[in-house]
């Protein structure tokens, strides 16, 4: 990371070991400009199930480490699939852990959705979870990213040149939101 770079945490919201979500975000990662660095949340699966009791100190480690990741980024690029018509659980729980931190509210966030066909059900849910939490969506909608689904790698998103151009307008609204200190 430059000096005057800006953090940006990316998440997944899929569990999945090939994850078009997870390849646009690697992608985008790849894309960055140096003012950017882009940095990949794993923790997903290694969350345990959020219980408000359990939601005091000593937290568990995960979520010790997921709200310290929150808290050293500028921003958050999240790319969650829908399941059902909505966010999946384990993506949820995710933000379940995030609603009493102190590192969530006000954090710039920029939506991305990569399903070919508009998975518009779970994209406004995400809007309206985050919203309630005191994020700062930077778009009023999500940053649209066709991928074909599951299957799909980093490599195959960065090999389309309209893909690139797509995730780079992602980048650009993050550059724009988080100017060079």
């Amino acid at each position: 990371m430059t000096a005057a770079a800006r953090r940006v945490l990316c998440l997944s919201g899929s569990l999945r070991r090939v994850s078009a979500n997870t390849a646009a975000l690697e992608a985008v990662r790849q894309l960055a400009p140096p003012t950017l660095e882009l940095d990949l949340y794993a923790g997903l699966g290694t969350l345990p199930l959020f219980d408000p009791d359990a939601d005091v100190d000593p937290l568990p480690p995960a979520v010790l480490a997921l709200r310290a990741a929150v808290g050293r980024a500028d921003a958050l690029l999240i790319a969650c699939p829908e399941y059902a018509h909505g966010v999946p659980g384990a993506f949820k729980n995710l933000l379940d852990w995030l609603v009493g931190s102190l590192e969530f509210p006000g954090k710039p966030v920029l939506l991305l959705n990569t399903a070919a066909r508009g998975s518009y059900h779970a994209q406004e849910a995400l809007a309206e979870i985050l919203a309630t939490m005191s994020a700062d969506l930077l778009a009023a909608q999500p940053v649209m990213v066709a991928l074909p689904g599951a299957g799909c790698s980093a490599a195959q998103v960065l090999a389309s040149a309209a893909r690139c151009e797509e995730l780079r307008a992602a980048l650009d609204v993050l550059a724009e939101a988080l100017p060079v200190a």
